[in-house]
């Protein structure tokens, strides 16, 4: 019986949820030995730094590789391979100009997996590390520590209303466009997810809810990341045209920027306010993923199958994606069981795990992507969907952050 019950625990979903609260954890348990996240690798310290964030990550990515079932003969040494490759994406991202110009390490990293994918190929010995959903199901459980329920209720009420409006019209109208498109269910529930409520996180989770197919959620995250790029520069330079306060112009970045990164950095383009109000509004939005998930884990125990399935509570738990639990439980942590001070601290050794994990992953992304499949015919439709919704979704939001932080503001 005991033997059976612990069964459940042995998939991927699980596993990852369980090291990320892990991690957590020993951040809240040990700080001291956890490495702050360097801003620059120019100097002994920051890469003395990086190599402990190494060491804690293949720790706790290791133990779960191992609580799998799976060798870590091969793990290790393919580990350290991907890991240096997001560590030069790192440093990329560090360098002068780079940081000028706003660009996040992920998207180094993704570029280096792509580029190493589509000349030279998958390298053998790499693969038994390439797991891109299981570094970023991880690094979404840590994600929730960054979602303080106190402040955003404070300072962000109106982000509440704003990502409500804005989550329901876009996924409604995304995912009806997919089918006038005829673009494939499974594919457009995971686009309307993505281009509607938070970019990576939600097509993850959404993936998880209908037991999606990984290489259409590897499509889908590269096409959030490559669209991001321009959006992030393209939309404060829109925003200042307009001539739209930086109140309005962050409550619109956030709401449709869909990646933090590139939210933070084109907040920062338009000033202090703008950035915060990017923030505010993102986070808001990160907030809606456990019930986006929910909702979607009902529909498609509904709709999404060939026959009728009933949702009970059993159908719909065996749908629902459990790093989402790990998700709401390390923001509930961070929110109600530390201080204000104790939560800004350990949140940012949180966040810094978090980014690596999530550079390793879109490293995986990368190398899991093979561009015959990302420009295939077939997906120009999904391409158009989405690039469609998106022009969508901007124009939603801009109307809802003019009437919210601009003429019920004034």
């Amino acid at each position: 019986m005991l033997n059976k019950f612990l069964l459940q625990f042995k998939n991927e979903d699980w596993i990852a949820t369980i090291m990320g609260l892990a991690l957590m954890t020993a951040i809240i348990c040990f700080p001291g030995m956890i490495p702050a996240f360097p801003k620059t690798l120019t100097d002994a310290d920051s890469w003395m730094a990086v190599g402990g964030m190494f060491l804690i990550a293949l720790l706790f990515a290791g133990v779960g590789v191992y609580g799998l079932g799976e060798r870590l003969r091969g793990f290790v040494p393919a580990f350290m391979g991907v890991f240096l490759i997001a560590a030069v994406s790192m440093y990329i991202c560090g360098l002068g100009f780079i940081k000028t110009i706003g660009l996040e390490s992920v998207f180094f990293s993704v570029a280096i997996g792509l580029l190493i994918r589509n000349t030279i190929g998958l390298p053998k010995w790499l693969t038994p590390a390439v797991r891109s959903e299981y570094y970023i199901k991880i690094g979404l459980v840590l994600l929730g520590t960054s979602v303080l329920f106190g402040e955003i209720l404070e300072a962000g009420f109106w982000g509440l209303i704003q990502s409500l409006v804005v989550v329901f019209s876009v996924w409604y109208f995304t995912f009806w466009l997919s089918g006038k498109m005829n673009v494939d269910r499974e594919m457009g529930v995971m686009l309307a997810s993505a281009v509607s409520i938070c970019g990576v996180s939600a097509a993850i989770a959404t993936c998880g809810a209908i037991k999606g197919d990984s290489k259409k959620l590897s499509f889908v995250v590269s096409l959030v990341l490559v669209v991001a790029i321009p959006m992030m520069y393209l939309m404060p330079l829109l925003a200042r045209w307009m001539g739209l306060s930086q109140e309005v112009a962050g409550a619109w970045l956030g709401g449709t920027i869909d990646t933090t990164g590139a939210v933070v950095a084109s907040g920062k383009f338009l000033g202090e306010v703008a950035e915060t109000y990017s923030v505010i509004i993102k986070s808001s939005q990160n907030v809606l993923l456990g019930v986006a998930a929910f909702v979607i884990s009902i529909y498609w125990s509904l709709k999404g199958t060939h026959r009728t399935e009933r949702p009970t509570p059993r159908v719909l738990w065996d749908r629902f994606p459990k790093f989402v639990v790990g998700f709401v439980l390390a923001s509930l942590i961070f929110s109600f069981c530390l201080s204000p001070e104790q939560a800004k601290s350990l949140g940012s050794l949180a966040k810094g795990m978090r980014e690596v994990m999530f550079s390793v992953a879109f490293v995986c992304i990368g190398l899991e992507t093979d561009f015959r499949f990302l420009f295939k015919a077939e997906n120009r439709r999904n391409i158009s969907a989405f690039l469609i919704a998106q022009g969508f979704n901007i124009f939603v939001t801009l109307v809802m952050a003019l009437l919210l932080f601009g003429w019920l503001a004034a």
